[in-house]
């Protein structure tokens, strides 16, 4: 981005964060008392439809312009044996996304979306590639159990370069946007910062990640307290809780949700990674979770913890737990659903069908 103001912008962003339009949501509501159907038949999509409505201040949202933004970046937390898998595995995916070959390609195909991924901090070189947003703010983050993982500075900039990514995207056509990650080791501090961020004891926000064995889930639970006890993060805090324990992909999706939320744009949470950037995001501007959508219920025992915190039901429970914006994709899915049963059904009236309403003399 061409400025270097980065906290001027955060601060610019997060004043222009409004609730969500309550007159927008009753309209909404008056109309799918008017559909063809029973009331409330449709189920939670019928609130999904109405809270999109209240998210975009539109009676009859559509969400023709779909995006999946992907961040990746390395952890230098990786060092104290965190995940079963060695970090050369960040860049390798990297590419798999820029080739079409991984899940979130699949499903975001599924979901008519396009993706863009984003080399927000990864530490070995990433391809050169039209799709590949290539930030990088560092080659991976410091080892948050000797220090913070990053300058405050760098925080800030991280935040900025993601608001102002969708900014772009959303000059270019956004109705609603799906947040992915890809970090090998970001499970360490997505865990440090829904820690702080709920006020729970770090083994009750901490997950296996890639599927850590006993011995290394223990350890792991040991790297977050040490972190947290070195850092000292303020929940109160989000860009000083980035800084001490964050990871640069989840800065950008942070950035991402208050971009989103500024412009109005539903923007849907996928696992615990990007819950732990929607908590970074809330932070700095409370009204941000206003935009947010949980997609699903992961399997890491802090995705619940965050949902809990932020006050979302998620759409789905499946037992996934692979990132990559995979659940997004496909709550963004039924986010469109939602958005066309309200727009494009037909009210009793047009259709020309009796409702409840109406009492039908029999014949003589």
């Amino acid at each position: 981005m061409p400025t270097t103001d980065y906290a001027a912008l955060i601060r610019e962003t997060a004043a222009s964060i409004r609730p969500v339009d309550t007159v927008a949501i009753a309209r909404a509501e008056a109309r799918q008392g008017q559909l063809t159907k029973p009331p409330g038949s449709l189920g939670r999509l019928e609130d999904l439809a109405t809270r999109i409505a209240g998210i975009t201040g539109r009676e009859r949202p559509r969400l023709d312009h779909r995006v999946v933004i992907v961040a990746a970046g390395d952890h230098g937390v990786t060092a104290q044996g965190v995940s079963a898998y060695p970090a050369e595995v960040t860049v390798q995916m990297v590419g798999n996304f820029l080739a079409g070959g991984a899940a979130i390609n699949v499903l975001a195909a599924h979901a008519g979306a396009r993706v863009r991924i984003v080399d927000a901090g990864v530490a070995l070189e990433t391809p050169a590639h039209p799709n590949l947003v290539r930030l990088r703010l560092g080659p991976g983050t410091a080892d948050i159990t000797e220090g913070p993982a990053m300058s405050r500075a760098l925080a800030e900039r991280a935040i900025a370069e993601g608001i102002a990514l969708f900014q772009a995207e959303h000059a270019a056509g956004c109705d609603i946007v799906a947040l992915g990650e890809m970090g090998i080791g970001n499970t360490t501090p997505a865990a440090a910062i829904i820690a702080t961020a709920t006020g729970r004891p770090p083994r009750a926000v901490t997950g296996r990640g890639t599927g850590v064995d006993d011995d290394r889930y223990d350890r792991k639970v040991r790297v977050i307290e040490r972190a947290l006890e070195v850092n000292r993060p303020d929940p109160t805090d989000g860009i000083g809780m980035l800084a001490g324990i964050g990871g640069f992909e989840i800065g950008v999706l942070a950035g991402v949700y208050l971009g989103a939320a500024a412009a109005r744009v539903p923007a849907v949470i996928d696992g615990v990674i990007s819950g732990a950037a929607a908590l970074i995001a809330e932070a700095i501007a409370p009204d941000a979770r206003g935009v947010f959508i949980a997609s699903h219920r992961s399997a890491e025992p802090g995705h619940a913890a965050t949902l809990e915190h932020l006050r979302l039901e998620p759409l789905l429970d499946l037992g996934m737990r692979l990132g990559e914006g995979s659940g997004a994709a496909l709550g963004m899915s039924l986010c469109v659903a939602a958005c066309r049963l309200l727009d494009e059904m037909a009210t009793f009236a047009e259709a020309g069908v009796s409702d409840s309403d109406e009492v039908i003399e029999p014949e003589a």
